[in-house]
């Protein structure tokens, strides 16, 4: 059964081509084009993730947001908007949205996105994560390097985990805060960078010049295996 992926969004042409390029990727794909709709579709449909715009006729992409969260539905939510500020994806991650795209938007990292959150839906990263020498075990929140095992903060873990979770999607810092550290504001990104520094000290074989742990300029982090 394939997977099902949500779109609410009014440009009737954007997300038509959305649609037709995730369903090459052999995704089962809905549109709705108001907030009411899209509410309705991810009630009775149940997508394992929902790309939602926030200007929206109706109810905007924000109240659409709140109303899944107070619900108690968990569904991933990538907002695809044009709104740029870090105000606007501040706020979108303190109603719990998953990851924050800007319009214009490259169509193939956006498809790798949506790709990652359904792995996160679908395994909830419980699987065993090889790369290198490390062996990172979810379930028992044990790490090993080389047959060695590696102690490693729980803050550390849990970015650990979010950083794999995403195999090759670049997270910002401000998801990443968010995801990890709860937090819901604007802070200073050295509580990452000192985390990730960390990673790379007890996981790369050069911490200097890392090969899984990257870092991208002006954006955040980046996991490969």
């Amino acid at each position: 059964m394939s997977s099902r992926v949500l779109i609410i969004e009014d440009n009737a042409d954007l997300a038509a081509g959305l649609a037709y390029n995730l369903r090459r990727e052999g995704l089962d794909v809905a549109v709705a084009e108001t907030g009411e709709a899209g509410l309705t579709q991810a009630t009775e449909w149940e997508p394992e993730v929902i790309v939602l715009d926030l200007m929206l006729p109706g109810i905007d992409g924000y109240e659409v947001l709140r109303r899944l969260r107070s619900s108690g539905r968990r569904t991933p939510v990538l907002i695809l908007s044009a709104r740029a500020e870090e105000l606007d994806k501040v706020k979108g991650f303190r109603l719990d949205a998953d990851q924050y795209v800007t319009k214009p938007f490259a169509l193939l990292e956006l498809i790798e996105r949506i790709k990652a959150l359904l792995r996160r839906a679908g395994q909830g990263a419980r699987a065993t994560v090889r790369f290198g020498a490390v062996e990172v075990d979810p379930d028992s929140r044990t790490v090993t390097r080389a047959g060695e095992a590696v102690t490693l903060s729980p803050k550390a873990f849990k970015l650990l985990l979010a950083l794999v979770r995403r195999d090759g999607v670049v997270a910002s810092r401000v998801e990443l805060l968010r995801e990890v550290w709860g937090h819901r504001g604007l802070v200073l990104s050295r509580t990452v960078d000192a985390h990730i520094a960390e990673l790379r000290r007890k996981l790369e074989a050069d911490p200097a010049a890392p090969r899984h742990i990257l870092t991208v300029w002006k954006t955040g982090y980046r996991f490969q295996r």
